[in-house]
């Protein structure tokens, strides 16, 4: 898959080059979070490493956010991990990362979902709403034992 990038004239970069990643910077802000605390190093990593879709937002070239997109490219999109560091906050990072995710054409046409529970109003912004039939859907919850043990 081809790289792109999206550069603003204030000196920040959306890149799809995993290679630019700083991945020390993934895990510090991932390990804080609500959805990812406790999971190791290795299986953050590992996540990110068969994630096809990765966005990293950077200023110049120190990475200030992050998002990935776990897709088929065809009809279903898991968007997962957005992140801005705080003290990039309120440059409109967020939006914009969300105006280059949902426009991307590799992603055209498919399925978006995602579990938050406080950025709705970012979300809903471009396209996102509560699920319409949440009784049928059914989750199969993470085993945190079982994905160290298969990742160390």
């Amino acid at each position: 898959m081809k790289i792109e990038e999206w550069k603003r004239d204030d000196g920040f970069t959306i890149s799809t080059d995993k290679e630019k990643l700083d991945l020390e910077v993934i895990y510090r802000f991932l390990a804080n979070t609500y959805w990812a605390k406790g999971l190791s190093k290795k299986v953050l990593l590992t996540s990110i490493q068969h994630t096809p879709l990765c966005y990293g937002i950077y200023k110049d070239s120190k990475q200030v956010g992050f998002a990935r997109v776990i897709t088929d490219f065809t009809r279903f999109a898991w968007l997962s991990d957005v992140f801005v560091l705080p003290e990039y906050r309120g440059k409109g990072l967020s939006k914009w990362l969300m105006e280059v995710i949902t426009a991307d054409p590799h992603l055209e046409g498919t399925s978006f979902q995602l579990a938050t529970k406080d950025a709705h109003g970012l979300y809903k912004q471009f396209g996102f709403q509560e699920l319409r039939s949440p009784e049928s859907r059914l989750e199969r919850p993470i085993n945190p034992e079982i994905i160290e043990k298969n990742h160390l």
